[in-house]
C-alpha cells in the first residue's frame, strides 16, 4: 500500500510516518504543503492520500475538493482531529474515501487504510452515529421526494447496487460482483442519490442501514 501524507504539523506528521512504515505501510511522501500535495500526487500514484482537515493557506476541504476535480479517481481520506458533523459531511460530499480521527488506535488506523485500500468508505467509529443522526433528523440537503418512502422510486436494479453501497463496496467491485460496466453502475449510483435527495453515497448507504433494507446474508 502507497500513502502520500499531507499534514501541516511536523511532529505528528513524522510520527505517523514512522509508524506506517514501521507496519509494513510505504509512505511515498509526507508533506506539510497541500499545494505540493495537490502535485504528488499525479507523480507518485498513491493508493491512498491522508490528508490533515486543518491546513494553513488552503483547508483541507479545498484541497479535497481540487484533488478529487483533478485526480477522481485517488482515494482521499481525512485525518483529523474534528469530530464535527459539518466538518465530516462537507468531507464525504466532497468525495473522502474516509473521515478518521487522530486519537484513533494504529491498529485502528491500519484496518481503516487497508479496508478502503479494498474500495469501502470508511468513517471514525466514534462517528458513525453522528452520521447516522445527522440524516435521520432531515440534514441539510435532504430531500426525497416522498419523504415517507424514499426509496418507492428505486428500480429493483437501483436497491440491488444500493445494498452494495450499504457494504462499503466502490463502483468496481460492485461492477464485478454484478458483471456490469464501471460506467454503468456509476450511472445508477447518480440516479440513487438523485432520487433519495442526498450528495453523497455514504448518505444513501446509511439511509438504507436505518430502514433495514439491506440485510445481505450472503
Amino acid at each position: 500500500m502507497r500513502i502520500l501524507l499531507i499534514d501541516d504539523h511536523a511532529l505528528f506528521r513524522i510520527g505517523l510516518q514512522g509508524l506506517l512504515t514501521r507496519r509494513g505501510i510505504e509512505v511515498v511522501a509526507a508533506i506539510g504543503d497541500g499545494r505540493e500535495g495537490l502535485k504528488l500526487v499525479s507523480d507518485l500514484s498513491p493508493d491512498i492520500v491522508l490528508l490533515d482537515l486543518r491546513m494553513p493557506d488552503i483547508s483541507g476541504l479545498g484541497i479535497l475538493r481540487k484533488m478529487r476535480g483533478r485526480n477522481p479517481d485517488v482515494a482521499v481520506v481525512m485525518l483529523t482531529t474534528s469530530s464535527d458533523e459539518n466538518d465530516l459531511l462537507e468531507a464525504l460530499r466532497g468525495g473522502a474515501r474516509g473521515y478518521l480521527l487522530k486519537d484513533m488506535e494504529p491498529d485502528e488506523l491500519v484496518a481503516a487504510l487497508i479496508n478502503i485500500k479494498e474500495g469501502k468508505t470508511v468513517v471514525a467509529p466514534g462517528l458513525t452515529e453522528t452520521l447516522a443522526r445527522f440524516i435521520q433528523n432531515g440534514g441539510e440537503g435532504r430531500t426525497p421526494k416522498n419523504p415517507l418512502s424514499p426509496f418507492d422510486d428505486l428500480t429493483p436494479r437501483e436497491m440491488e447496487i444500493l445494498c452494495h453501497l450499504s457494504e462499503g463496496q466502490s463502483n468496481k467491485v460492485i461492477a464485478r460482483e454484478l458483471n456490469i460496466s464501471d460506467g454503468t453502475v456509476k450511472l445508477h449510483v447518480k440516479a440513487i442519490l438523485r432520487k433519495l435527495g442526498v450528495h453523497s453515497r455514504v448518505e444513501a448507504a446509511v439511509m438504507a442501514v436505518e430502514r433495514g433494507l439491506c440485510n445481505r446474508n450472503n
